[in-house]
């Protein structure tokens, strides 16, 4: 590759209130592109197992890629990188908005933040000039009520990274809000604590200045005859947000029903929490990212009853599903306002809902009480103690200490037998796509190194109906193969890699699995393939790459990032999903074969039985031997 390209990073020691602006070597970024590619390279060269994730020695690193800033569809995102407080591992959070344009609009590419201020602040970067302002008037607000306060005191035009009072306390499932009350969130493995560890309130950012492109005629003209289809594929997803399948996933099995155990809740039910549904009762309005043609955000308001008010960011398929489904709640407006109230302390929604189900299994157990709730009935399906106890969480009240820490620590100090139905993979909550019904997804949970996370592949979408011919998927695999999964399975995490690297919405490629195909020989189709991503990369950058080369690219972050996972103490004794989803066999679903799928898996990545990356794979990659 000629490498025009360059990637500064903007370094902030906050301990000294000192910073620094780096240019990142050209070979970094060769190798690993920019976005959660670049930052896991950061992280890895400086912090390792000794590095308490709430210690001053963690980074926080806010990364974009070279796609931001381009006017290419889905290129409105960033990713933040750290080492989880939840799961002691590493951790990266995928979020849109307008942040990461702003951010490269100031001069910067990258933010990359250590050590501890000695009382809260927050952090204005513009014009590629860094401000340190004290945050004390807004310490203790809630994240819509801090942005509202910011945009008055600096511009209206200005993005924000904000955390909630559950950052501020440093509760483990706390995440980074942005963009007010629109919420787009850096949602999961506690990055939220982390800042607030470093006493950060806010990062705020704002810029004008252009972002260069190599070809910039022929992108927007190869933009313009993309986004018809673009926008076509994705109709569903825009009319009615990631929540339109909810009744086609509880149809095959996919929608989580209490704590994950109950095998059917019934479509009348399933309905009644829908985007469908939504949109016709307190849906206001749809939220995009900025150059984004799909509008996926949903804005929601409930003026009266139990649950009023709620008006800002409604919840998406994910959310809907932790409070709903898995609750046994079937209330859009009590979920609307459970959302809602994460969104303002600054929780992640799906460790959330999974800590309160968690909960709600164990009082129907009697393993805990009245006593220990602080008096509410944490029964299932009911809404108005959901809201109460997401309200114990972020003020750490009663149980909801505890449950903050998430369900892996909660479960082992309830002990007597929580632990058989603690959901989790290496400390962090599953995701709402049962490993169960797609065995891809099995082996995703398990193998992810952020932990059980969909997004680490998002391989389901091509066991329903889209298709990616350049990786040689022309047709929807069987979701409970086994013969060929991990090869499969593979191909999807190192693309993901991808996105989350140049970087790019995902929904960019699984959009289509809310469009039905128009006839019975036509499978659904993704927004845009491999060679569309590579065709972006080098009308921006002038690199030449092919599809071979980004894909070797996505496979050695991953195995970094696995380096990274090995050095804190992962291997295969803990790439296990929880006893739930290997005993308690759902209707239409069956109990993944995780002995073989593994076995399969460690053998196509080229790691040994223990599931560690080999010398001779690192050498294949260009990792350097003293990062293995």
């Amino acid at each position: 590759m000629d490498l025009d390209y360059k990637v500064k990073i903007l370094r902030i020691d906050l301990s000294s209130k000192t910073t620094e602006i780096q240019q990142v070597d050209k070979k970094i970024i060769k190798d690993y592109m920019g976005g959660s590619g670049i930052g896991t390279k950061f992280l890895y060269e400086e912090t390792d197992e000794q590095t308490n994730p709430l210690s001053p020695e963690n980074l926080l690193i806010f990364m974009t890629g070279p796609l931001t800033d381009t006017r290419i569809p889905g290129t409105s995102r960033h990713q933040v990188i750290f080492k989880s407080p939840l799961t002691g591992i590493f951790a990266q959070s995928s979020v849109g908005g307008s942040w990461g344009i702003n951010l490269k609009r100031s001069g910067f590419d990258g933010i990359i933040i250590k050590g501890k201020a000695d009382k809260p602040l927050y952090i204005w970067i513009h014009e590629g000039e860094i401000e340190f302002r004290d945050a004390k008037h807004i310490w203790g607000k809630d994240t819509y009520e801090t942005a509202n306060i910011l945009k008055e005191e600096i511009s209206e035009k200005a993005s924000m990274a904000t955390i909630g009072l559950a950052g501020e306390k440093k509760i483990k499932i706390s995440c980074i809000v942005h963009e007010g009350y629109h919420a787009r969130v850096a949602g999961r493995c506690g990055g939220g604590a982390v800042m607030g560890s470093k006493n950060i309130k806010a990062i705020v950012v704002y810029g004008i200045r252009k972002n260069l492109v190599n070809k910039p005629e022929e992108l927007k003209k190869y933009i313009k005859n993309m986004l018809p289809n673009i926008k076509e594929v994705s109709k569903g997803m825009s009319d009615f947000g990631t929540s339109a399948g909810i009744v086609n996933y509880e149809k095959i099995g996919n929608l989580a029903h209490q704590n994950w155990r109950l095998s059917d809740w019934g479509e009348e039910k399933a309905r009644k929490i829908c985007g469908q549904e939504m949109a016709k009762t307190i849906l206001t309005g749809r939220y995009a990212c900025l150059d984004c043609p799909i509008g996926c955000g949903r804005i929601v308001k409930v003026t009266e009853g139990p649950f009023a008010p709620v008006d800002g960011g409604g919840p998406e398929f994910e959310t809907i599903a932790a409070f709903g489904s898995n609750c046994l709640i079937d209330d859009l407006e009590a979920i609307a306002k459970a959302n809602e109230l994460c969104n303002r302390y600054g929780l992640d929604t799906i460790s959330t809902g999974g800590v309160i189900a968690f909960a709600m299994e164990a009082y129907e157990k009697g393993l805990i009480s009245k006593k220990d709730t602080g008096g509410i009935e944490l029964k299932w399906g009911n809404g108005k103690a959901l809201v109460k106890m997401i309200e114990k969480i972020a003020k750490r009240e009663d149980i909801g200490k505890l449950l903050g820490e998430g369900v892996k620590k909660a479960a082992l100090k309830i002990g007597k037998n929580t632990i058989e139905f603690a959901l989790h993979v290496k400390g962090l909550e599953p995701s709402f796509q049962d490993p169960r019904c797609f065995f891809s997804q099995a082996l995703s949970y398990v193998t992810t190194n952020r932990g059980a996370c969909h997004l680490g592949s998002l391989s389901h979408p091509c066991e329903l109906s889209v298709t990616l011919p350049d990786l040689g998927i022309n047709e929807p695999q069987d979701r409970h193969q086994v013969e060929g999964k991990a090869e499969f399975t593979i191909k999807l995490q190192n693309l993901m890699c991808i996105f989350d690297s140049i970087v790019m919405c995902k929904f960019m490629y699984d959009a289509g699995v809310l469009k039905k195909a128009s006839s019975e020989n036509m499978y659904g189709i993704a927004a845009i393939d491999i060679h569309h991503m590579v065709d972006f990369l080098n009308y921006v950058t002038g690199w030449g790459i092919n599809i071979e080369e980004i894909m070797k690219i996505g496979e050695r972050i991953f195995n970094l990032q696995r380096l990274y996972n090995v050095r804190c103490g992962i291997s295969r004794k803990d790439d296990s999903l929880p006893p739930r989803f290997l005993t308690l066999k759902r209707d239409r679903n069956k109990l993944p074969p995780m002995g073989q799928l593994l076995s399969d898996y460690y053998d196509c990545r080229g790691w040994n039985e223990e599931g560690i990356p080999t010398q001779k794979k690192l050498r294949e990659l260009n990792i350097k031997p003293e990062e293995g």
